[in-house]
């Protein structure tokens, strides 16, 4: 037998005993509505009932909100049917045996009998019909309708809930096990709610069948006591009564303390406090104790008043109003001295805060400290109105806001030097003098200036830093003369054109679709995301915005995207496509529309033979050999400059089968230049032909 017990376990059985008990339990309450039961069993179950009746009134009292105790409704019923089990078996005891005396159907109803009658049964019959008053009409009303309205609200409430759940959930706030959670938990309210607005019916009606079994007792064992006992009538009704009174009271004491947890399960509010902490927090304030303390002091002068009574009521609440206020002083030293600590932990030298090593901007210029002068306290200056000006111009250009750039001093940098970062990387860096200004060397400067000499950071120029004193000189020898400011802004702005790409996410382009949707609402909410999904849109602009295309017209390209979508491009492939009808917003930005498009052009050779090297290499892009590739970059690189020194920017156009490999060749090299497809030449533009590039040694 141990051995079985060994293999068996001892947790399996222990599990399937408890898991019979509920079952047994409720066979046995049905089981006493049928069968006559002994005095004494009577008497353990008056006691049980009691017994359970109290611990549940205790758990609902420090539960701290109603889903931690989501099986009550169900104990509730099990109560319930406990006690009118016992209804019916004290009855059958009080009707049948009640002849015999009043200990017939027990000591319990005996004794609860006789404590509330005292030997006067109008004042127990009304004591317990108060009591039934209590029960029926104030607690078990309140609790029933509250429960009725919190059903209903939870209800209500549940669409909002998931929709919150499934945003949350979107944007990556919740993981899918949470959000399942938190749908099992609403679930569970409106559940519990929803059975707590029935289970509170069974309180109604339990204390209506109080009411009218005590009738039938008293009626009921009048007639038997006088017509089949032959009892006189005085004997009869003392009998009877005493039985019907105790039997009603002592299933009427746990349905009230039942009713009472009911209530108090339905109006909790409080998650982090059971109900008594959650009130005794609330009531300790003394400027509410004192003034009753005030009043009922004024009272206790009164002529003709219990002075003593009153006064002794007031000398509580001043002590109750005096301890109040010394929890409230010491709570207020409590918080005072953890923010000394806070401060103090900020003051330590070995304390290392997240936002030293951790910088979430999108940009950021860090700046030395003898250029901490060019930005003000209060967020002005002559730096940050530049770079307002810059983010703006910029943001025209590209089709999208640039976000805020941050400011801030770096003291382990140089004095003079700045860096601008993308994120976390750094992009840029230089030095600007803030008490000098940078002389730009012109075609016609002959004349060497005394300064620091140097390279412009943003076109690589010869320049060089002259004092204030110069600035006349270096104009009238044909020096372009610039503000510091003016160069870091520069740069910035050079900075923001080359790295657009990956300062556009997921949150810009929705704030581009949402302008455009005011104009257009049908065409964003047929394209995004039915068609194309919003990290895939973003994906297609960031690949536009590398090669510096404007994505200001974003319904043509929302236009344009759904034959895309329906192909199943990629980003690349996808903006490749769009480009042509993208192409005359960044033409117009070369070249006026009243001036021709300067061009270079390949050779026809040497572009057939590129065509077939593309063709060849296949996903690798084009690779050509190192003399080759040097001789084209050499000859695009000084038409370029040769273009730039008169004052216009070249463009290079290229066959469509290799613009994007050649683009991703010439950007390597020369980052400024533009590479288009000929495809992509707005007929109505002029074209000058400014060089045409060939592979020959000359």
């Amino acid at each position: 037998m141990e051995m079985t017990l060994q293999r068996f376990g001892i947790g399996t059985i222990r599990q399937l005993a408890g898991g019979a008990v509920l079952p047994v339990g409720i066979l046995a309450l049905v089981a006493m509505m049928v069968l006559p039961l002994p005095v004494f069993l009577l008497d353990t179950f008056f006691v049980t009932n009691i017994l359970v009746s109290l611990l549940v009134l205790m758990v609902a009292m420090h539960t701290q909100r109603p889903l931690d105790f989501s099986s009550f409704p169900s104990l509730l019923l099990i109560a319930t049917v406990l006690r009118l089990g016992l209804n019916v078996a004290s009855t059958r005891i009080v009707l049948s045996e009640g002849h015999t005396g009043p200990d017939a159907a027990g000591k319990v109803i005996e004794a609860f009998g006789e404590f509330v009658i005292s030997g006067n049964y109008a004042v127990g019959l009304f004591v317990f019909l108060i009591l039934i008053i209590i029960n029926l009409v104030v607690v078990t009303k309140g609790a029933g309708r509250v429960s009725e309205v919190s059903a209903r609200f939870t209800l209500d409430a549940m669409p909002g809930k998931q929709m919150a759940i499934d945003a949350d959930l979107n944007a990556g706030v919740l993981t899918n096990e949470e959000a399942k959670a938190r749908r099992e938990e609403i679930a569970e309210e409106a559940d519990f709610y929803g059975a707590m607005d029935g289970a509170s019916k069974f309180v109604k009606g339990d204390a209506i069948a109080s009411i009218l079994i005590l009738v039938i007792n008293i009626v009921g064992g009048l007639i038997i006591g006088l017509a089949q006992h032959d009892l006189p009538v005085g004997e009869a009704a003392e009998t009877y009564v005493l039985l019907s009174v105790g039997d009603g009271l002592v299933a009427q004491i746990p349905s009230l303390l039942l009713a009472i947890s009911t209530a108090i399960i339905v109006t909790r509010v409080s998650k982090t406090h059971d109900m008594a902490d959650n009130i005794g927090r609330q009531i300790s304030l003394s400027r509410a104790w004192m003034p009753v303390s005030g009043v009922l002091l004024l009272i206790g002068f009164v002529p003709g008043m219990p002075n003593v009574m009153f006064l002794a009521a007031a000398l509580v609440a001043a002590a109750a109003g005096y301890w109040s206020l010394t929890k409230e002083r010491q709570r207020s030293t409590d918080a005072i001295s953890a923010e000394a600590v806070e401060e103090s932990d900020e003051a330590r030298p070995d304390q290392i805060e997240l936002e030293e090593i951790a910088d979430n901007a999108p940009i950021s210029v860090q700046l030395g400290f003898a250029l901490i002068n060019l930005v003000e306290e209060d967020g002005s200056g002559a730096l940050t109105s530049r770079i307002t000006g810059i983010r703006r111009q910029v943001s025209r250009a590209l089709g999208f806001v640039i976000p805020p750039v941050r400011i801030r001093d770096d003291l382990a940098l140089d004095g003079n030097a700045y860096r601008i970062c993308v994120g976390a990387t750094i992009v840029g860096e230089d030095k600007i003098y803030p008490d000098r200004k940078l002389a730009i060397a012109g075609e016609d400067a002959r004349v060497k200036l005394n300064g620091i000499e140097v390279k412009d950071p943003s076109f690589g120029m010869d320049a060089i830093w002259i004092t204030a004193q110069n600035e006349a000189e270096a104009e009238a020898h044909g020096y372009v003369v610039v503000n510091p400011e003016s160069v870091l802004a520069t740069h910035l702005s050079q900075i923001l054109h080359k790295f657009a790409s990956q300062l556009i996410g997921q949150d810009d382009v929705q704030g581009l679709l949402d302008n455009l949707s005011q104009t257009a609402p049908h065409l964003v909410e047929s394209v995004v995301p039915k068609l194309v999904p919003l990290h895939s849109l973003t994906a297609i602009l960031r690949v536009l915005l590398d090669e510096r295309v404007p994505v200001s017209d974003l319904r043509s390209i929302l236009e344009d995207l759904p034959p895309l979508a329906a192909r199943n491009l990629g980003a690349i492939d996808a903006a490749e496509a769009l480009r042509s009808r993208l192409a005359p917003l960044l033409i117009q930005q070369i070249a006026p529309l009243n001036q021709p498009l300067p061009v270079m052009t390949l050779d026809t050779e040497l572009e057939h033979m590129l065509i077939t090297m593309v063709r060849q290499s296949g996903e690798e892009g084009l690779i050509l050999d190192n003399s080759l590739a040097e001789q084209l970059l050499r000859k695009i690189s000084e038409t370029s400059e040769a273009m730039s020194a008169t004052g216009k920017q070249v463009v290079m156009v290229v066959s469509p089968a290799i613009r994007r490999q050649f683009a991703q060749l010439v950007r390597q090299h020369i980052e400024d230049l533009t590479v288009l497809a000929f495809t992509e030449l707005p007929d109505s533009r002029k074209i000058e032909v400014v060089a045409t590039i060939s592979g020959d040694a000359a």
